[in-house]
C-alpha cells in the first residue's frame, strides 16, 4: 500500500538568498528567495519586506484564531459549519454571529498551522470522506497503479512540468504523490478524468494538507461540490461559460476598460482561462494563492470571479493606456506575479466588487445555451472536415 503521510516539511520563514547592500537602490536590485511553500521567487528588496510583513500579519491573525477558540470553544468554526442548515431555517442569532465572524476571519486568512484542518472540514471534504470505507483511497490507488489510459498518459507527460525546481514536488517522491492523487481521481470520475491544470491544483493541495489522502479528498470536493461540475470535462464547456460570464462582469464593472480592451483586440480568455483552470496557482505567489483558496473553499466558485475582476480593476488606468494586446498581457502577468501582499488583492475583490457575483448561477445559465450551441457547431464542422478527408 502507498504511504499517504506528509512529505518533508518545508521552511516556514522567508529567507532571502541574496543579501543586498543597505545603500543599494532597492527597486533595481533583483533578489531570489524561497517562499514559505518552497518556491523560488524573484523580486526586489521591497518584495522581500512585503512578504515578511505578510508573515508577521499572519502570526497576529493566528493569535486571533486562538483567542476565538478560547472564547467560543475549541473548533467552534466546525460547529458553525454544521449549523449552516439551522442558520437558513431559524436564523439563530448566535449561529448568525458566528457565521459572520468566521467569514470575516477566513477572508483575513487562515493560519498555516490551522489551514489543513479548516479546509478539510469547512469545504465538505471530511464529510465526503466519511461516506466511504477508511481504506477507500489506498484501495483505489493500489487497484489502478498499473492501468494505462489516455488520462494517465497525459498525467505522466505533465508531471515534469508541474512546478519544476520545487524542492519536493520536482522529485521522484513528489511526482509519485501528485500522480497517485490525479490518477486515483481520474478513475473516481471518468467524466472529468484528467484535465491539464489539475496537476498544479493537486500539487499545491499536497503542500498544504497533512496527508496525501486528504489532498485527494480536497481535490474531490473541489471538483464535485465547490466548482461547477463541467469545468474540467473533455470539451471544457464550463470553462467557456465562465469566460463569457467573466467578460460580461468586466463590462458591467469596468465599462471603459472593457471597451478599450475590445478595441485593441484583447480577449479576457487570454489570461483568465489559466486563472480559472489552475485556480490562480500558476499566476499568483503561493501565499496569495492560499489566501484566495481559503475563501474559495468556504464561499465557493464566485470567489474566482471576484479575484479576476480585482486584478483588472487594480490596473485599470494602466491598461487604458495600452495600444497592443501584448502590452496588456504583460501588465496583467507582471501584476499577478508580484501580488505578494494578499490583502491588497482581497480588499479590492471583496470590498469593491463583491456584489458583481451574487447571481452567478443565473449568469452561467444564460451563457450555457450559447456556448453549447457553439461547441456543437464546432464539432459538426470537425466531423464534416474528417468526412471530406476520408472520402
Amino acid at each position: 500500500m502507498y504511504r499517504s503521510q506528509r512529505k518533508t516539511d518545508l521552511p516556514l520563514e522567508i529567507q532571502p538568498i541574496l543579501r543586498t547592500s543597505i545603500h543599494a537602490r532597492r527597486a533595481n536590485i533583483v533578489v531570489k528567495f524561497q517562499d514559505p511553500f518552497g518556491f523560488m521567487v524573484e523580486g526586489n528588496v521591497d518584495d522581500v519586506n512585503i512578504l515578511n510583513d505578510v508573515r508577521e500579519k499572519m502570526r497576529e491573525q493566528e493569535k486571533v484564531w486562538w483567542t476565538m477558540d478560547a472564547s467560543k470553544g475549541v473548533d467552534w468554526y466546525l460547529q458553525t459549519y454544521a449549523s449552516s442548515a439551522a442558520l437558513k431555517s431559524s436564523l439563530s442569532f448566535s449561529v448568525l454571529v458566528n457565521a459572520m465572524a468566521l467569514k470575516k476571519l477566513i477572508r483575513k486568512g487562515i493560519p498555516t498551522a490551522l489551514r489543513p484542518k479548516v479546509w478539510f472540514s469547512l469545504s465538505g471534504a471530511a464529510k465526503k470522506k466519511s461516506t466511504v470505507p477508511d481504506s477507500y483511497y489506498n484501495d483505489l490507488t493500489f487497484a489502478v497503479q498499473d492501468k494505462v489510459t489516455p488520462a494517465t498518459k497525459q498525467i505522466d507527460h505533465d508531471l515534469p512540468r508541474t512546478f519544476p525546481g520545487h524542492p519536493w514536488l520536482d522529485t521522484p517522491e513528489g511526482h509519485a504523490a501528485v500522480r497517485r492523487v490525479l490518477v486515483g481521481y481520474s478513475f473516481r470520475d471518468s467524466d472529468v478524468g484528467y484535465c491539464q491544470g489539475l496537476n498544479y491544483v493537486a500539487a499545491l493541495l499536497l503542500l498544504v494538507m497533512k496527508t496525501e489522502e486528504e489532498a485527494f479528498w480536497m481535490l474531490a470536493v473541489l471538483l464535485e461540490n465547490v466548482l461547477v461540475n463541467d469545468c474540467y470535462t473533455d470539451n471544457l464547456s464550463g470553462c467557456h461559460v465562465d469566460q463569457r460570464v467573466f467578460k460580461d462582469m468586466l463590462t458591467k464593472k469596468c465599462p471603459r476598460l472593457s471597451a478599450h480592451l475590445e478595441t485593441i483586440g484583447f480577449d479576457v480568455s487570454l489570461v483568465a482561462t489559466e486563472w480559472f483552470l489552475c485556480l490562480f496557482s500558476k499566476s499568483l505567489p503561493s501565499e496569495t494563492t492560499m489566501r484566495v483558496w481559503d475563501v474559495l473553499f468556504y464561499e465557493g466558485a464566485k470567489v474566482l470571479f471576484n479575484i479576476a475582476l480585482a486584478v483588472f480593476k487594480m490596473k485599470e488606468e494602466e491598461l487604458l493606456m495600452t495600444h497592443h494586446v501584448g502590452d496588456a498581457i504583460k501588465i496583467i502577468q507582471n501584476t499577478t506575479h508580484h501580488l505578494f501582499d494578499p490583502d491588497d488583492l482581497l480588499t479590492v475583490a471583496f470590498e469593491q466588487i463583491s456584489f458583481m457575483t451574487t447571481n452567478l448561477s443565473k449568469q452561467r445559465k444564460k451563457q450555457e445555451t450559447v456556448v453549447m450551441a457553439e461547441l456543437d457547431q464546432r464539432l459538426r464542422r470537425l466531423n464534416t472536415s474528417k468526412l471530406s478527408i476520408t472520402s
